[in-house]
């Protein structure tokens, strides 16, 4: 047999191993019935974004206080954001209107990224189903807003380091408050604190 002849046989048992092993093997069943079953998903998959928010309210606790970093750093610019104000017309820390445009977002993770605030995260939700074939591909901001609690169920290794770097922070926070309001004190001895 000439040495063609035997890569041959080779081959033709090679592929009838892998033909055998795809019906016996359940590591390699690739086709799933979706939408009955569904894989899961990894931990560091990511399909579009959503915005965090802390306790129960999703307006008042939402992370984002409209810097608009994320904005000017999207790629396709499929962010919009529009501080809201007070009733003198000042600007809030708080984002009045905050839309995302999935049919133009190429999920980068860029705004994720660059929020100094970890109040934009990537989400695992690839099915939307939608009534409005076009007007369900605007995301608003009550449609993106998700709890702390979904973020950790999604990405907890993630979640977790986020949730102490934020809890550290506000612990230094307060105490710096504690420490300016203890020295403002009359008789606490301190420049500025009265004697």
């Amino acid at each position: 047999m000439s040495v063609e002849g035997a890569g041959l046989i080779r081959g033709f048992i090679e592929t009838g191993r892998n033909l055998v092993g795809s019906y016996v093997d359940p590591r390699r069943w690739v086709t799933v019935q979706y939408p009955e079953e569904r894989r899961a998903t990894p931990e560091n998959s990511r399909v579009y974004p959503f915005l965090v928010y802390d306790g129960a309210d999703p307006e008042e606790g939402l992370r984002c206080v409209s810097c608009k970093i994320c904005e000017k750093e999207c790629p396709p610019q499929c962010i919009y954001i529009v501080p809201a104000q007070d009733e003198r017309g000042r600007p809030r820390k708080h984002p009045a209107i905050f839309d995302i445009d999935i049919s133009v977002c190429m999920s980068c993770q860029i705004c994720v990224e660059v929020c100094p605030f970890d109040s934009i995260k990537m989400d695992q939700a690839y099915a939307w189903d939608r009534e409005d074939r076009f007007g369900g591909l605007l995301l608003h901001k009550a449609d993106l807003a998700r709890p702390n609690r979904y973020y950790r169920e999604l990405h907890p290794a993630e979640a977790r380091v986020v949730d102490e770097h934020l809890a550290r922070e506000r612990e230094l926070r307060e105490s710096g408050v504690r420490a300016a309001v203890r020295a403002s004190l009359p008789g606490s001895g301190e420049p500025g604190g009265g004697t």
